[in-house]
């Protein structure tokens, strides 16, 4: 029931309408406009930037405060004393896991992330330079053809397997796309070995040369999986909960987040960072290019600075600066020209009023972007991997709306075409 309500006066209707104020445990309070259907009207919220298009437990944010919580667990805890396993269980579950759950979680997890072996033939349909998000969108999306024994999504189990399956095989997948682009054999993944270890070794080990993999890179691949896990209703989130809502399957659903995901608008953050790095060239035209960024007259933006959601600070970037420092110094890197165009716009944009006042530090894409050039992945694999981390926030979403009731997604229009006309021809 809702203790609050608000009274809308509306010319010609001779009523006040009454709506609704529910309180969630965190964040403002919200309007139920569903009674307005009853009057003939609805609201216009383009980008859906002020409407809550459903209820759910999983993930908050407090862009003013600078806020992550992931079922209450804030992202700087859990990136200081959890791994990705315990942030997928937690997501999935509502709980951290205790020892034993942890175990048999990591366990079925690592045993799920072979794919099936006619799977590998599908890749040949490729051209060997698509875009690795072009085929990820292919080859996750035919995963229902493989896996169609647990495709019933009023099953509760039958969601839980297709979410193991996910979670396990994408890091598969996302190594045979990279693979694929480079003309190298795929890699089989390993038991023996944890999540993050396993996706570099498939990423960059030859069945002649096995890849011995740093722990500090893993450490620090890890963490990026942890840091875009989930983030609420975004875009691709969005996607996978309107395309679940219609009853497609879940690997038709991920498939479509992944779509949604492959725009620069939203996952192709990182990949622009590095783009706009390649653009400033040298660090000495670094002035010029913050002068661009100043005039409010100029296109030219300053990629990884700053955030839609977050009028603070992005509490991902201080872990991932952290990282990102850990493993520049674990490399070496010291004359890479990019990465030092990258260091001093950070230097610039934590000193300079202009940035500091308007407060556009560097993101979590900024750092992101810059391990995983330093790490060796090419700038066309980090969505790739923005996808592989963030399926555990899409499959929670997509579990939760099948958890509970739910109804088909239909977005309503204010239609400003042509009124009713005949045609010519008509009598």
């Amino acid at each position: 029931m809702a203790e609050k309500t608000a009274r809308l006066s509306v010319d010609g209707i001779d009523k006040d309408i009454e709506l609704p104020i529910y309180s969630g445990t965190e964040g403002p309070d919200v309007i139920d406009v569903r009674p307005l259907t009853s009057e003939g009207l609805f609201t216009y919220d383009p980008g859906f930037v002020s409407t809550a298009s459903c209820e759910s437990k999983i993930t908050y944010i407090d862009g003013g405060k600078g806020i992550l919580l992931h079922r209450g667990y804030p992202i700087e805890q859990l990136a200081d004393h959890a791994d990705y396993m315990d942030v997928c269980y937690l997501l999935l579950n509502g709980e951290l896991p205790n020892a034993e759950e942890k175990a048999k979680f990591v366990h079925t997890v690592t045993h799920h992330t072979m794919v099936h072996e006619q799977l590998s033939q599908f890749f040949r349909g490729f051209r060997r330079d698509a875009h690795p998000m072009a085929i990820m969108c292919g080859v996750v999306g035919a995963l229902s053809a493989f896996y169609h024994d647990s495709l019933d999504i009023n099953d509760p189990h039958h969601r839980e397997v297709c979410a193991y399956r996910l979670i396990a095989k994408m890091p598969t997948l996302a190594a045979m796309c990279y693979k694929y682009s480079i003309g190298q054999p795929f890699m089989y993944p390993r038991n023996d070995m944890d999540y993050a270890e396993n996706f570099l070794r498939m990423m960059f080990g030859t069945p002649c040369d096995d890849y011995k993999v740093s722990p500090t890179l893993a450490k620090a691949m890890d963490k990026i999986f942890i840091l875009h896990a989930d983030h609420e209703q975004n875009a691709s989130t969005s996607t996978v909960r309107l395309a679940g809502s219609s009853g497609a399957n879940p690997f038709a659903c991920i498939a479509a987040g992944i779509a949604a995901l492959w725009g620069p608008a939203h996952g192709g953050a990182n990949e622009a960072v590095l783009h706009m790095l390649s653009e400033i060239g040298d660090v000495e035209n670094i002035p010029e290019f913050i002068q661009k960024a100043k005039d409010p007259n100029d296109p030219f933006r300053l990629m990884g600075f700053g955030h839609r959601v977050y009028r603070n600070f992005d509490p991902r970037a201080k872990v991932m600066k952290k990282t990102c420092d850990e493993v520049l110094a674990e490399l070496g890197i010291e004359n890479d020209p990019q990465l030092a165009i990258a260091k001093e716009l950070e230097r610039i944009a934590l000193e300079d009023p202009y940035f500091v006042e308007r407060k556009l530090y560097p993101n979590v894409d900024f750092y992101s972007g810059i391990i995983l050039k330093a790490i060796g992945i090419p700038t066309t694999m980090f969505t790739v991997i923005f996808a592989l981390s963030r399926t555990i926030g899409w499959i929670s979403h997509w579990s939760e709306f099948h958890s509970g009731p739910n109804k088909i997604g239909r977005p309503r229009q204010l239609y400003t075409g042509e009124q009713m006309r005949n045609h010519p021809d008509a009598e």
